[in-house]
């Protein structure tokens, strides 16, 4: 039986219900450490085609499954398809308005648990005019970070969020909508989770219950040595740090990957940058892409982040081995079935953090 979904257009700021929409297609993902996207039809002359009340950059839009949400966030792009009489709208992830948001007094915090950091940071967006993202769930991770920026700095939010992530003892993280009130009102937590990822119970074989329609092997980010350049030292000078894979240089010739953090003014943080540069380089990467068969999972059964083992005997593509999910998205027909895609890569990739 398929399951039934919804959309509801929602006030940003109060996460209040102001319509229920009635679709006529609907796609959307999650993507890993990332906004992640959703795209809605509507009819164009539907009475809740409402030009006043469904605003590009003001309204919400959170899908539904059952009744329950399973994807939220902002109303950025929309157009109208006059000859075929529909209306698609475009929204991105919660992140996506930590996009827009800024340090503009700048930001000081020397040696301060990353889990306080990110409840102080979206605390100060909170109370100046923002979307009410809950935040207070979030817990020590036992690492801590110095974030330092001047008011001249400009310093973007969601960019120090994806940088204290993309780090050496960092973590996956994600917005989660939920019922405030059934019905009535929605609102979102800010969730955190091990970089390391976390392992789910499922094993996805090919032709079995799910159908691999890609497998890539990348060695673009493959590396012996690794440079991460910081802040000017007000001499001309930058702060450097350096990694090296002494393993992977007996059987590889040098390869050098130098990364540029021009707002880290700390040695220790950039060694940290150029290891996380080493282990993503470590291997090469594989990269499957696969369909779900109907009925065999839901799109929350595999969470960006999570953990995965994948069965494939296909030729030259013969493996049997634990990948992190990238993306999950879901596509909606006419009919209501559901048609779930997973991208993925290889576990490696995300043992120690991979920089940004």
């Amino acid at each position: 039986m398929n399951a039934l979904y919804s959309v509801v257009q929602t006030n940003l700021k109060t996460g209040n219900v102001v319509a229920t929409l009635p679709i006529t297609s609907l796609a959307f993902a999650h993507t890993l450490n990332a906004p992640g996207s959703c795209a809605v039809g509507i009819p164009l002359f539907a009475p809740e085609a409402d030009a006043e009340s469904l605003i590009p950059g003001v309204s919400g839009l959170v899908v539904l499954r059952d009744g329950q949400p399973v994807w939220g966030g902002i109303l950025w792009t929309l157009a109208g398809d006059i000859a075929a009489g529909t209306l698609t709208l475009n929204a991105s992830g919660y992140h996506s308005h930590y996009q827009g948001r800024y340090f503009v007094n700048g930001w000081d915090a020397k040696s301060t648990e990353q889990a306080t950091l990110l409840k102080n940071w979206v605390a100060y967006c909170n109370t100046n005019n923002g979307i009410g993202t809950d935040a207070t769930g979030v817990t020590a991770t036992g690492h801590k970070r110095t974030a330092t920026w001047t008011r001249y700095e400009l310093k973007n939010v969601a960019e120090a969020i994806d940088q204290l992530a993309d780090n050496i003892g960092g973590f996956n993280f994600r917005y989660v909508p939920y019922w405030v009130t059934p019905g009535k009102k929605i609102g979102h937590r800010f969730v955190i989770s091990s970089r390391e990822g976390v392992a789910t119970s499922h094993t996805l074989a090919h032709r079995a219950n799910c159908n691999v329609t890609s497998v890539s092997y990348d060695s673009t980010a493959l590396c012996t040595v690794a440079y991460a350049t910081g802040a000017d030292k007000g001499n001309g000078e930058k702060l450097v740090g350096i990694f090296k894979n002494a393993s992977l240089a007996v059987t590889m010739p040098e390869r050098v990957v130098v990364g540029s953090y021009t707002d880290v003014k700390e040695t220790q943080t950039l060694i940290d940058k150029a290891q996380a540069h080493i282990n993503a380089g470590a291997v090469p990467t594989a990269i499957p892409e696969l369909t779900l068969y109907p009925g065999e999972f839901g799109p929350l059964d595999f969470t960006p982040g999570d953990i995965t083992a994948v069965d494939i005997d296909a030729g030259y593509i013969a493996l049997y081995d634990e990948f992190v999910v990238t993306e999950c998205a879901t596509t909606v027909d006419v009919n209501g079935t559901e048609t779930i895609k997973l991208a993925l890569a290889s576990k490696e990739l995300f043992q120690n953090g991979n920089p940004s």
